[in-house]
């Protein structure tokens, strides 16, 4: 197998990302000697947010008043903190973008933000970036075509902010927190729900995005393209339609996040196509159709992750070449590994040291490491794969007569698909 070059240069990407911001806030609050602090809201000097807008000046924040507030589109051109007090509501009544903001190091904290409009032609949000580092903590946004959405707003900051859609159709819904075009962002702490996606990405790089959830959505948890460089930890995606989709990237880093139950027809753990130079790592699939689902994807180090309990553990498709599956724990998967190849079209991936609940091999000299290879590709999966509707034979004799044979002399299922040196203990101690 060749040599793979793994994204050590992630974390010292987003790392320098995150310097760069929070050197810029620092400078920002440094020159603000001076700021202003505007009133708004019931009974207030400002009564309605637009005029306490139109009078702030950058450097001011406004505070909004406990109240529910039929105001919008509003845009926010200057540099300030808006901070809801209380229980502060801004009702959009469908009416195009709530908050607009188009001046760099503005700060949305402490809002709940309902209705904003819905359209099939302009992304209409509760929340629109368009400019340089804003922050946007601890917000609650409700019934939104799109909940948050950042175009071109590098270095910006969206944490703890609760998302909750109301989505019944994919062509007639958006996504919860959808960036375009920006880098050096941080997404942390936020919880989705209710939204076609989750969590959605575009030509976005070196970012790090940890500690969500995202959950019951019509489509993917997280669905990314073209987003180079970026980091995922910590984050918990279940019960979404398909799970979780990444493609066309380079680079990524995956780390103790969680896939659980997704489950449907067309439904993975985590789908990887055209994903290349990659680490996938100490994550829990659970309970998905099936847990890691391979397609023209290269150079991927999948190692200390836990496989439970999925349809398909992984499949690796014919065009997926130079993958490294080590130290993983397979248990309770109705198939292990799939694919759709013959011997000749997989090319140096390697499965190594992992665990496999199906091992039935010894251990002569008790190294806990299997004295026989493991074969984790069946001859059952392989008529699965040509003709689906065999599926129905799963638990027959039948079926486990034919893989009783093939394991006892494999000559039907990929030589090259096979760990050497299979262990003999799980390392997980208890269901997680």
């Amino acid at each position: 197998m060749k040599n793979i070059k793994f994204p050590g240069r992630v974390s010292l990407w987003a790392t320098a990302s995150l310097f760069t911001w929070s050197l810029a806030w620092g400078g920002l609050f440094l020159g603000r000697a001076e700021a202003r602090v505007l009133e708004a809201g019931v009974g207030q000097v400002y009564p309605r947010l637009s005029q306490a807008l139109a009078a702030a000046q950058n450097g001011d924040q406004i505070r909004l008043h406990a109240g529910s507030y039929t105001e919008g589109p509003l845009v926010i051109a200057k540099s300030i903190t808006l901070t809801g007090i209380g229980s502060a509501i801004l009702d959009g009544k469908m009416k195009g973008t709530l908050l607009r903001v188009t001046a760099p190091d503005v700060v949305i904290q402490g809002l709940t933000l309902r209705n904003p409009g819905f359209s099939h032609t302009k992304d209409h949000a509760a929340i629109r970036l368009e400019s340089l580092r804003a922050r946007i903590e601890n917000n609650v946004v409700e019934n939104a075509h799109f909940g948050i959405y950042l175009s071109a707003a590098d270095l910006s900051v969206i944490r703890g902010n609760q998302v909750r859609g109301l989505a019944q159709k994919e062509s007639s819904s958006a996504n919860a927190i959808h960036v375009w075009k920006s880098n050096g962002v941080l997404l942390e702490d936020n919880h989705v729900s209710g939204h076609r996606d989750g969590f959605y990405f575009e030509f976005v790089r070196n970012s790090v995005i940890q500690r969500n959830i995202s959950t019951h959505n019509l489509r993917y948890g997280l669905h990314f393209m073209f987003s180079d460089g970026n980091r995922y930890e910590e984050n918990s995606f279940d019960h979404n339609g398909s799970g979780v989709a990444v493609m066309y990237t380079r680079d990524m880093v995956m780390r103790k996040n969680r896939f659980l139950d997704n489950w449907g027809p067309s439904a993975y753990g985590i789908l990887l196509k055209d994903i290349s130079n990659s680490e996938i790592s100490d994550n829990l699939f659970r309970g998905n159709t099936v847990g890691i689902h391979m397609e023209g994807s290269n150079r991927i180090k999948i190692h200390h992750n836990l496989i439970l309990n999925n349809g398909w553990a992984a499949r690796v498709q014919a065009n997926s070449n130079d993958n490294r599956f080590e130290k993983n724990t397979f248990s309770g998967n109705a198939f292990d590994i799939a694919t759709n190849g013959s011997d000749n079209s997989h090319t140096g991936n390697d499965f190594n040291g992992n665990y496999w609940d199906k091992y039935t091999g010894y251990d002569l000299n008790k190294d806990q490491i299997g004295d026989v290879p493991y074969h984790p590709v069946s001859i059952f999966s392989r008529l699965v794969e040509r003709v689906p509707p065999s599926l129905i034979l799963l638990r027959s004799f039948l079926v486990q007569v034919m893989d009783l044979a093939e394991r006892v002399a494999p000559v039907l299922t990929p030589k090259t698909l096979v760990d050497e040196k299979p262990l003999m203990k799980s390392r997980l101690k208890r269901q997680p």
